[in-house]
Parts: C-alpha cells; structure tokens; sequence
C-alpha cells in the first residue's frame, strides 16, 4: 500500500480524497496555489506546498510544478481527483517516468477514450450500442450534409475533444447546417485548441444514463449500477441520483453488461463511468467514458454503502476489485450541486467572501465541501461550493428530505444555487420522475424563485 499521495486537486473533491487516506494510515501533501492559500485541503492535509499562481495554468495544471513537490516529499503516489489533470495522459506519462502511481487508469487508456471519435470506434467493436452518425471527423459543410441526410435530422455536431457541452451543435435542417458546423469548430477551437468535430444523430426527449464501473490489473470488471444526470443546462449536470426513476431492471442489466463490456474491452483499470443517452423507448447508446472519478460519485457511494475513493486507491495498489457490486434495490440518494452561481442572472458566477455558513445536518443528509464562514470564494475557478447528498428508502422520501436539508442550508455573501434546488424539488416533473434532459427548458425556474421569495 502507498506510504504517502500527493493530492493534485482543490477544493471539496481534495478534501475527500484526505479522509479516505486518514482512514486507510496514508500519508496526504496538498499543493495549492495562492488563491487557495486559506482553503482546507490545506489545513487537512499533513503536508501543504504552494505550486504557484491563481490561474490554473500556472498552479493545478502546472505538471513539472506538482511533479516536483512529489519528489520533494517522497509521495509515492498521485491522486489527480476530477478536472485539471484527471484525464491528462501526458501527466500519467509523466508520473510513470518519476516512478510515482497516477491513481487512475493508464494513459493508453485515457488516450482511447479521450478523443470521442476512437472511444466510438472501440465500442462498436466491442459491440457496445453506438449512436449513429460519422465514422470520424468531419472534413467539410458538404460532409457533413451527406450524412445528416443519410441518418435523418435532427443531429448534432461535438468537438472530438469537448466536455462541458463546448463545441455542440443541434441542428435541424439542411439550412442551419454551415453555421452550426463553424460555430462548433471556433468554439472548439478556442476551447479545447482542436477544433476537429463529429456528427451523430440528435436523440429527442434523452435521458442521461451513466454506469459506475470498476475495474483492477487482472483483467477482472464490475459495475455499480446506475446513476441519472438528466437534470442539466446547457449540458452541464445539477443534479443526479441513484437508481434512475427512469430505468427498470431490465433495461439496467442491459445496460450494466454493455459496461462491463466496454470496460473489458480495454483492460480498463481503476474506477471510471460509462455514459450512454437513452431515448424514450428505453434504446440506449454509448456516449462517452469519463476515466476518473466523477464528481457525483457520492451517489452511488450511499445507495450502495461503499467508499469509491477508497476502491481507487486499492485498484492502484494491485488488489484485485472488491467482487461482484450490484445495486441492492434498498435505498434511493439525489445529489444536489451547490454553486456559486445566481440562477436569477443566467447562473452568472458569484465569487467572493462567504460571510455566513450553516450545512444541513440529520439522518440521511451528507454535505461534502470544502467552504467555511470567513472563505473567500476565488473567481479562477469552477463554481462549485458544495454537494449535498440525501438517502433515503424512496424517492419520495429522498426529495422531501432535500427539501427540507436546502431550506436549512445558509451560505450569505455570495449567490447561490440553492433557490433553483428549493423550487426544483417541488417541481411536478421532476417530482413525477418522468423527465428528460429537456426538463430546464420548460421549467420556469426563474420565476418559481420570485414566488418562492415573495411568501
């Protein structure tokens, strides 16, 4: 087992990875950088070195910085958690040449189903259902219209090296097809310094599927079951849950297998997630693999009673994966992203100083952050303050739990993503379970929160 993981995340995600290693007797080092100087994955941790500035460029994806603070305190291991480096083969490269463990799978296997258009062509080898479109890039306008005509509008146009909905583009008409098709290579461009695309079918009224799969250095797989993120704007995910009031058993065995599938197919190692779209009729299709930890992987950790983090660090230390995991059917969990953000301004973001905290506390309310009364939210980077994970025996119970936990929930200073959780929990769609990855669109949040604030 490893004596000592250098930690090489912020915020809430790197205070979790320092409680799995407190209880496993393993050493942590935190790197941060000068914006972080006050965060608690600092004060946790039993080392604590700067790497830089605030921008992420010169700090969390600085690698030649972390790489040195490993070597300096003789960690014998990285746990990159999720962003920055999570998914960045040069780095894994990098720590194998250091002779330090990147926890997480190898590079070969990041490189694989980095890029969307190979991850694609692995899974259909490997006879994973695939959505269809083209079978690699897209060269031209022209190409792109022959194919669109071939599978049938609506489709939509991805960056091949996109995440976060960067780079998307739906179209639905021959007419729409040029714009759409340069919109989605500049922003891809910008984004992702690829402005390379692909074009797929566009799946009406989805639903976001994604299965949690494990596995180790002997070849062997498992999954964990499911986890729902059909809750989302603009492609970016606000609330998840497990088991999906959308899946039956059935279509999770299917599902649970073709993970298991893909998984093997690549000798994958370590913990990652399978993504598939699932269409009204119950038709699911591989979307993608995300090769580290997800950021709610704490959903599945409280229906299924078992810490991911610490199976992570197992899987990177050589022991073979924990048998056959499979979802008991005994509690339901919904997760709650709490961001920085006000939802009554397009989600625009609100850093600054957090004046006054309370967390929601009682059985079966589980609150993982990294905030405090007196932090300073940074504006470099990503929003999130908090996730407030409820569990309960139903779904019905599990919603009026996370009712009650967010009206508990008090963070003054900055805005918040607590209001639109409040009036989504009430929302009848949601409530009903019978929703896709459109709801948002036809919810007025907006003004449910002025409702909400006027009583």
């Amino acid at each position: 087992m490893f004596k000592k993981i250098l930690i090489a995340n912020r915020g809430e995600i790197a205070l979790r990875i320092i409680r799995t290693c407190k209880e496993m007797a393993i050493q942590t080092v935190a790197v941060y950088s000068t914006a972080d100087r006050d965060s608690l994955h600092v004060r946790f941790a039993d080392e604590a070195i700067c790497i830089g500035g605030p921008r992420s460029k010169d700090s969390y994806l600085n690698m030649q910085a972390i790489m040195a603070v490993a070597e300096l305190t003789n960690a014998d291991a990285v746990h990159p958690g999720y962003g920055f480096l999570a998914e960045n083969a040069e780095f894994a490269e990098l720590c194998g040449k250091y002779n330090i463990k990147f926890i997480g799978p190898t590079p070969a296997h990041m490189r694989a189903m980095g890029d969307k258009i190979s991850a694609k062509e692995t899974m259909i080898k490997a006879g994973v259902p695939c959505i269809p479109g083209s079978e690699g890039l897209i060269g031209s306008v022209a190409e792109a219209k022959k194919i669109a005509n071939q599978i049938g509008y609506p489709v939509i146009l991805k960056a091949t090296a996109g995440g976060g909905g960067k780079g998307m583009r739906i179209v639905r008409n021959d007419a729409g097809l040029e714009n759409a098709y340069n919109m989605a290579r500049n922003e891809a461009g910008a984004s992702f310094g690829n402005d390379a695309v692909y074009l797929e079918k566009f799946i009406e009224e989805p639903h976001h599927i994604e299965i949690q799969v494990a596995g180790d250095q002997y070849g062997e797989a498992t999954h964990l079951s499911e986890r729902d993120c059909s809750v989302q704007r603009r492609h970016q995910k606000l609330v998840e849950e497990a088991p999906s009031p959308f899946v039956d058993e059935p279509l999770r065995k299917k599902m649970g297998a073709a993970a298991i599938k893909a998984v093997k197919a690549i000798k994958y190692e370590g913990v990652g997630t399978v993504e598939f779209l699932v269409d009204k009729d119950k038709n699911f299709y591989f979307m993608e693999m995300n090769t580290r930890i997800q950021v709610e992987h704490p959903v599945t950790e409280e229906v299924m009673d078992f810490d991911l983090i610490k199976e992570q660090i197992l899987i990177a230390a050589g022991t073979p994966i924990s048998g056959v995991l499979y979802y008991p059917g005994r509690m339901h969990a919904i997760e709650c992203r709490i961001n920085a953000e006000d939802p009554l301004n397009n989600f625009a973001p609100s850093p600054g100083k957090i004046t006054a905290l309370h967390t929601p506390k009682g059985y079966g309310v589980r609150v993982d952050t990294h905030i405090y009364a007196g932090y300073t939210v940074p504006p470099y980077y990503d929003s999130l303050l908090a996730k407030i994970i409820c569990r309960a025996k139903s779904r019905e119970e599990c919603i009026v739990k996370m009712h009650r936990a967010l009206e508990e929930f008090i963070i003054e200073g900055v805005k918040t993503t607590i209001p639109f959780h409040i009036v989504l929990m009430d929302n009848e769609e949601f409530r009903s379970g019978k929703f896709d990855t459109g709801l948002l669109d036809r919810f007025d949040y907006v003004s449910a929160i002025k409702e909400l604030r006027s009583h």
